[in-house]
């Protein structure tokens, strides 16, 4: 079984090349329906609204098919077609449109998300924005915004106090009732607080604009690409109560060790 620390340079080369193949693959898929008349959204639900396009599911076998091709050891977990176990230890992390409802709006805050995992978490991620052209990377010594601009390095934002983040979450409607209440204490305090970005609001983190993301009720495709990309830029990530937040569930995103714990101590009402 493989860990990031037996990865060896040439095969981290190896995995990055391959995860910029799977962006540029779902980049094709997903440009070719974005803002079109030709999409038709389905509902996954059968007590809600849970919506998933044909991009969606041709972007997700896009990738997967490069995968069966270049790393036919490696695990998959992702959204629309579920696991696929591997023998090498190693798990690529597929959220092939993260943002659907963004993605049906016209909204260009959807992302393709392309995570790696070992036993222990996250060890390379890309948020990639295919409209924007922005492809936030992180991971085996990167961390870098690749955009039509050229490469620059990505470092989220030190020295700033709750008092002065801005904090993000997709929803107003955090999590549980109690999720709620927790999450409304950190951002009560926050000098602004913006909703709707889904995972474009961790690659700003990444970047610098933005000091906190507060989320609940995610899934682990929703989450390994970002932590990866985020920890790469120098930003903290766990659950609410300090732990991994690989798995899904809640996730704490900071710029710093010092916010994040500010921030850590509401969620948990100390």
């Amino acid at each position: 079984m493989t860990s990031a620390n037996e990865i060896t340079p040439e095969r981290a080369e190896r995995i990055m090349a391959v995860a910029h193949r799977l962006a540029d693959a779902a980049r094709t898929e997903t440009l070719s329906l974005f803002r079109s008349p030709l999409l038709r959204p389905d509902n996954k639900s059968t007590t809600g609204f849970d919506p998933v396009t044909q991009a969606d599911r041709a972007s997700e076998r896009a990738m997967r098919a490069i995968l069966a091709a270049e790393c036919p050891e490696d695990g998959i977990l992702g959204e629309e077609y579920g696991g696929q176990s591997g023998q090498s230890g190693l798990t690529w992390v597929l959220d092939p449109i993260d943002g659907t409802r963004a993605f049906m709006a016209g909204a260009p805050s959807w992302g393709v998300l392309i995570g790696v995992s070992d036993a222990q978490g996250p060890i390379y991620g890309i948020v990639d924005q295919p409209h924007l052209d922005e492809r936030f990377e992180g991971g085996f010594g990167r961390a870098q915004l690749i955009s039509r601009a050229g490469s620059v390095p990505l470092g989220a934002r030190r020295g700033v106090a709750l008092a002065q983040a801005t904090l993000m979450s997709t929803y107003p409607e955090v999590g549980s009732p109690a999720e709620h209440a927790a999450f409304s204490r950190v951002a009560s305090r926050a000098r602004l607080v913006r909703y709707g970005l889904d995972c474009y609001a961790y690659a700003l983190l990444a970047a610098g604009h933005v000091d906190l993301v507060i989320e609940a009720g995610l899934q682990p495709y929703d989450v390994v690409a970002p932590i990866a990309v985020i920890r790469a830029a120098g930003g903290v990530v766990t659950d609410w109560q300090g732990g991994p937040a690989h798995n899904g569930g809640t996730i704490l995103a900071a710029g710093s060790a010092e916010l994040h714990a500010e921030a850590l101590a509401l969620l948990k009402g100390d």
